[in-house]
Parts: structure tokens; sequence; C-alpha cells
């Protein structure tokens, strides 16, 4: 894999500095943690992207319409909108989970 993953581990998670070479948990999940968000935020916005562009654009052409650019505004916020309230709700059901174990 070269250039790959593999080769970009080590700059990636480096030593930490003064820490003797030793690996920082902490600071490694933070890392994977926000590699994390990136994911899935870029993912959200793949979905988002295709179904509006399916939903709102008929023929494809050199430049979007005045219709087809409403579309795609209303069509990206109603997107939002349920991933927002579906993402709360998720959170509060998890965090009473958490509280009851």
């Amino acid at each position: 894999m070269e250039g790959g993953f593999g080769s970009d581990f080590g700059s990636d998670f480096g030593s930490g500095g003064g820490s003797g070479g030793k690996l920082d948990p902490g600071l490694i999940m933070e890392q994977v943690k926000v590699q994390i968000a990136v994911a899935n935020a870029q993912e959200l916005l793949q979905r988002m992207t295709d179904k509006c562009f399916r939903k709102c654009i008929g023929k494809p052409g050199g430049a979007l319409d005045n219709s087809e650019q409403k579309c795609i505004a209303m069509c990206m916020d109603r997107y939002m909108d349920a991933w927002n309230t579906v993402s709360r709700a998720y959170n509060s059901r998890l965090q009473r989970e958490r509280a009851n174990m």
C-alpha cells in the first residue's frame, strides 16, 4: 500500500512529542473520532446530493433553472431537518440507555 493508509499511519499517530516514542491512546481516540465525524459528514452530503439531484433535476444541462434551484434548496433543508431530528432522537435514546445500565 504505497502512499496509502499504511504509510501515513506513523506520521498521523506519531510519538506525541515527549512521550518517549509511546503512542498516546487518548490522542489516537480523538483523531479516530474526528475521522469518523468527517466520514459521516461526507456520507450525509453525498446521500443528500444524490437524493435531491434525483428529485429535482429532470434533464441535466449546463445550468440550473430557477425552479431547480428552489427545489434543491428546499430538498436540502428538509433532508437536514430530518437528519437532525433523527440524530437528536438517537442521541437521546443512547443517553437513556446508558443511564439505565
